[in-house]
C-alpha cells in the first residue's frame, strides 16, 4: 500500500505533526494530512504489526484530528479515522440482501478428494493441467463488505447466504478494516468483497483471563467469539476486544464509465495482491500458487503440521483454480462453487459420553458443576473432564447425564462442550439436579441477581479454605515450591492445615515418615516457606485471593498505600479512582478489608514475619533504570523470569505484558519465540541478554 518512499515521506510528516502538537494546536488546513497520517499508522499496527511510533504519540494525533473536527464540524468526513466508534446502541440489525450470494465450499478430507476435485476441473475446462491459488481457511465469523466510490458503504454478516444481518456500524471498529481505499485507482466504481473476522489467539487468552479474574465464565472458542462479537449491539464493546479481518475474494465489481477491468483482477492471486495493495488483511503473504494438483496437496499436508505456529486459528485449506475466466467457465451448484474446495485438517472435534457431573467449590465459593466423560482424544490431548461453567450453561446446552456430547478443542484453549445430542438419547438419561446446599459443608447456596454463579458464603467451609491454601502458595502467588496441591490436600487432612496462617508454623516433624518427605525435602519445603516472607506487596495482595484482583490490579494497589491494612481506612469511591479499579472490582476490594475476619488474618500474618508494608512505594521514580520499560522472554541463564522482573522494578523499570512501541528492552534467554521476532520488526527496542541487562542495573 505504502512504498518506501511514501513511508518516509508520512514518517517525516508524522514527526512534523506530533512536534506541532506538542508546541500548540495543528490548524484546520492541515486536518487532511493529520487524516491521512493516522491512517498510516493505522495500517502499520494493525495490518503489518510493525508500528512505527508510540502508542501515546498516535494518541497526540488522534486527540488533534478530534479537535479539528469538533470545531470545524464541515470539515468532518465519513471515513475519517475518529468515525469508526458511533455513539449510543444499535437498535436492531437489518437484514439485506448481498450482491452476490455468498455459498458454501465442498469440503475434502484427504488426498483422494482433491485428486477428485482436479479431475473435474479438467473435464470442466478441457484443460490438462490447472494453475491453483492455495490460502489458508481461516476459522471465524464470515462477512460481506461493499465499498462505492472508495468509501465503505455496508457490511453485512453471511446469513442464510443470500441475506445477512448489516452490521456496519460493528464492522468499522475492526481496525484492518479500512474505512476508505482507493478502487477508483483501479477503474472500479463499486466492488463487494468476502472475508472473515476473527480474533487471534493471543487476544483471546487476555480476554479470557479479563473475564475469569472477574468471575465471569471464559469464552469457548475465537471462532464463537468473534461470531457474537459481531452481533453485540454495542459498539464501543466491539472495538474492545481487537477484531480482525482477513478478506479473501472479490465477488462483485462495477467499473467506471469507460474504464475496464484491471489485469490484476483476472486471476484470484491478482486479486490478493490488490487487496493488500490497498491497505486490506488479505492473504497474499500466506497464499501459494501452483501448477498441477500434486504440489497442491503436498503443500496442504506441510501446512497442516504447521497450524499451531500461526497466531490465529484455522481449519484447513482452501483450493482455488486461479484464473477467474476458469472459475466462469466451471460455475457453481446451488449450493458451492465448482472451481473451489476445502480441504479440512483432522478434526479438533469428538463426541463422548456425559457419565457424571461432579460439583466443585473453589476459593471464592463459586460452586463450579464439572462433567465427567468417557476419556476422548481431541487435537492430541485426551479429555475426561470438562467444566461445565454453572446452572445456566446446563440448561442453554440442555445437557443430561448419559447424553451423547460434541467436544470441541481449538489450539490450546480449554475444552468445551458444543451440545449435546438429544436426538441418539435412549430415554435412560438424567436431568442434572444444581444442589441447593454447598456439597462440601452443607450450607444454603446463594446467588446473586445479576451473577449466573451459585455460592456458598461459608467463609469456614473447608472446599475453600483449602482452595484458598492452594491458591496462596502456588508459584505466580508467594511461590512456597514443595507445598503444590496435592500436598495441601494431604496436609489439610492430616489436621497439619487448618488456614493461611498455619502455613507458616506447620509442624515439620510431624512430616517425617510420610512418602516423598525425607529430611532434604522437608528442610527445601522449610527454606521455601521462609523466604516467602519476604515477598513483595503486591504478591501477598494477589495470594489472598480477593475477588476480581489480578496480578496487574494486585501492583496497582500494593504502590496505592504505605501499609496493606490502610485499605481498611479507603473510601470506596477513592478505591474507585486508582487505575482499572472499576465499581465491581473496588466494591470487592472494600468489601474484603471491611471484614474483620480478613483484617485479624493479615495481622496474623505480619505478625509471623510477612512483608504488608509497601517498601517499594514511589521506587519507580528513582533507579537506574527509571522510566524504563523492560519485558523477558524465553529462559534466562541465571534468573527466574520473577527474579529479572523484580530486579528491573528495584531499579525503577517498568514491565510490559507484551512487545510495543512503548518497550524499550526485550530481554531474551533461549527458547524466545514470537515476542523476538515481534521486536526485531520495531526499531525502537532493544534486544538485549541477560548479562546486558544485568550491566545494566549494575548488578555485573
Amino acid at each position: 500500500m505504502y512504498s518506501k518512499e511514501s513511508t518516509k515521506s508520512l514518517q517525516q510528516l508524522t514527526n512534523e505533526l506530533i512536534k506541532i502538537c506538542v508546541a500548540g494546536s495543528v490548524p484546520a488546513s492541515a486536518i487532511e494530512k493529520l487524516r491521512n497520517v493516522l491512517r498510516f499508522h493505522e495500517y502499520r499496527y494493525y495490518v503489518l504489526n510493525d508500528p512505527l511510533i508510540a502508542d501515546y504519540e498516535y494518541d497526540q494525533l488522534y486527540k488533534a484530528l478530534e479537535k479539528i473536527e469538533k470545531d470545524h464540524p464541515g470539515l468532518l468526513r465519513p471515513d475519517s479515522p475518529t468515525q469508526r466508534v458511533a455513539r449510543g446502541l444499535t437498535k436492531d440489525f437489518s437484514t439485506v440482501q448481498h450482491l452476490v450470494p455468498m455459498l458454501s465450499l465442498d469440503n475434502s478430507y484427504n488426498a483422494d478428494d482433491l485428486l477428485g476435485f482436479d479431475r473435474k476441473a479438467r473435464e470442466l475446462t478441457g484443460l490438462d493441467s490447472i494453475e491453483y491459488c492455495v490460502e489458508p481457511k481461516f476459522d471465524g465469523a464470515s462477512i460481506s463488505l461493499i465499498f462505492e466510490n472508495d468509501l465503505l458503504t455496508r457490511g453485512t454478516t453471511r446469513g442464510d447466504g443470500v441475506e445477512g444481518d448489516e452490521i456496519t456500524t460493528n464492522i468499522r471498529q475492526i481496525k484492518t478494516i479500512p474505512l476508505s481505499a482507493p478502487f477508483s485507482n483501479y477503474g472500479l466504481q463499486q466492488i463487494e468483497i468476502r472475508g472473515e473476522v476473527l480474533i487471534n489467539k493471543s487476544n483471546f487468552k487476555k480476554y479470557n483471563a479479563q473475564l475469569t479474574e472477574q468471575g465471569e465464565d471464559p469464552k469457548a472458542n475465537p471462532r464463537n467469539m468473534a461470531s457474537g462479537t459481531l452481533r453485540l449491539k454495542d459498539s464501543s464493546e466491539v472495538a474492545k476486544r481487537n477484531l480482525e479481518a482477513f478478506v479473501y475474494h472479490v465477488s462483485y465489481f462495477a467499473l467506471k464509465k469507460g474504464e475496464q477491468a484491471p489485469e490484476l483482477l483476472k486471476t484470484h492471486a491478482g486479486s490478493l495482491k490488490m487487496l493488500w495493495d490497498l491497505g486490506f488483511r488479505s492473504p497474499e503473504k500466506e497464499k501459494k500458487v501452483f501448477k498441477g494438483i500434486d504440489k497442491v496437496i503436498q503443500y496442504v499436508a506441510a501446512f497442516e503440521e504447521t497450524r499451531d505456529d500461526l497466531p490465529y486459528e484455522i481449519d484447513g485449506m482452501v483450493i482455488k483454480v486461479n484464473e477467474i475466466a476458469l472459475q466462469d467457465k466451471m460455475g457453481m451448484t446451488s449450493h458451492h462453487p465448482r472451481w473451489a474446495i476445502a480441504f479440512k485438517f483432522k478434526a479438533r472435534q469428538a463426541s463422548s459420553k456425559l457419565l457424571n457431573v461432579e460439583f466443585q467449590v473453589g476459593r471464592t465459593g463459586a460452586v463450579t458443576p464439572v462433567a465427567k466423560l468417557e476419556p476422548v482424544a481431541v487435537g492430541g490431548v485426551t479429555v475426561s473432564s470438562i467444566s461445565v461453567h454453572n446452572e445456566e450453561y446446563i440448561r442453554e446446552k440442555d445437557l443430561r447425564i448419559g447424553d451423547a456430547v460434541l467436544i470441541e478443542r481449538a489450539g490450546d484453549v480449554i475444552p468445551q462442550i458444543v451440545k449435546s445430542m438429544p436426538e441418539l438419547r435412549t430415554g435412560h438419561e438424567k436431568p442434572i439436579h444444581f444442589p441447593k446446599k454447598c456439597p462440601a459443608c452443607n450450607s444454603i447456596l446463594f446467588k446473586e441477581e445479576e451473577e449466573a454463579v451459585w455460592r456458598c458464603v461459608n467463609i469456614e467451609c473447608p472446599a475453600q479454605v483449602v482452595e484458598r491454601i492452594i491458591h496462596f502458595v502456588s508459584k505466580d502467588a508467594m511461590d512456597i515450591r514443595g507445598f503444590g496441591e496435592a500436598n495441601v490436600r494431604k496436609f489439610y487432612e492430616m489436621g497439619l492445615l487448618k488456614d493461611i496462617p498455619s502455613v507458616y508454623t506447620l509442624d515439620f516433624e510431624k512430616l517425617k515418615g510420610l512418602e516423598g518427605f525425607g529430611q532434604k525435602s522437608i528442610d527445601n519445603l522449610a527454606t521455601a516457606i521462609s523466604n516467602s516472607k519476604k515477598q513483595p506487596l503486591h504478591r501477598l495482595i494477589y495470594a489472598l485471593g480477593i475477588r476480581f484482583v489480578g496480578e496487574t490490579t494486585a501492583k496497582t494497589l500494593a504502590q496505592a498505600v504505605n501499609h496493606l491494612l490502610d485499605f481498611k481506612d479507603l473510601p470506596l469511591d477513592q478505591l474507585q479512582h486508582l487505575e482499572d479499579v472499576g465499581p465491581k472490582v473496588g466494591g470487592s476490594i472494600h468489601q474484603f478489608f471491611s471484614n474483620k475476619d480478613n483484617v485479624n488474618l493479615l495481622a496474623e500474618l505480619e505478625k509471623l514475619g510477612l512483608q504488608l508494608k509497601n517498601e517499594k512505594k514511589d521506587v519507580s521514580g528513582t533507579g537506574s533504570l527509571a522510566g524504563q520499560t523492560f519485558l523477558f522472554t524465553g529462559t534466562l541463564p541465571t534468573l527466574k523470569r520473577s527474579e529479572a522482573e523484580a530486579l528491573a522494578e528495584e531499579q525503577g523499570g517498568q514491565i510490559l505484558n507484551g512487545v510495543s512501541a512503548k518497550l524499550n528492552y526485550l530481554v531474551v534467554g533461549e527458547d524466545a519465540g514470537s515476542k523476538l521476532e515481534k521486536a526485531k520488526k520495531i526499531n525502537t527496542v532493544r534486544i538485549i541478554s541477560e548479562a546486558e541487562f544485568l550491566q545494566l542495573t549494575g548488578k555485573k
